[in-house]
């Protein structure tokens, strides 16, 4: 069997916001950018990966079926920053790091080597998404 990951989702609070991140902060390519009814879809990659993409989409799509309360509790949890996340793996943990801190980043962890293994930083994307990068060994 050939699986491969095609498209992984974020919401995102402000599309504009989101964009400068990925784009200009962590160097993806934009691979779509498509507005619908007052909402915007923004597909982003690494651009020597064009198979593996990040939809940065609408945390809540009307008529979706999701309630009010439920729709509260999103927008409570990604101003948390306990609604979504991704791991991301780079060879340059410490220049990534300095790249994504200069970028203005939310900063959660600083490159900290953990008990389990491996090295890792964290930040938060504009709409609070925990983002982990971990160093390839």
């Amino acid at each position: 069997m050939d699986i491969s990951i095609h498209q992984s989702f974020l919401p995102h609070s402000d599309p504009d916001a989101s964009l400068a991140f990925y784009r200009d902060t962590l160097g993806f390519e934009v691979r779509n950018d498509v507005g619908y009814d007052g909402m915007r879809w923004i597909t982003v990659g690494p651009a020597d990966q064009p198979g593996t993409s990040i939809v940065l989409e609408p945390p809540v799509v009307p008529g979706c079926g999701i309630t009010d309360d439920e729709q509260r509790t999103i927008a409570e949890m990604m101003a948390k920053g306990t609604y979504a996340g991704i791991n991301l793996a780079t060879d340059d943990l410490d220049g990534t790091f300095a790249r994504v801190q200069s970028g203005d980043a939310e900063v959660v962890q600083e490159p900290t080597e953990q008990p389990y293994g491996v090295r890792d930083c964290a930040v938060r994307d504009p709409a609070g998404n925990l983002i982990r990068i971990q160093e390839l060994r």
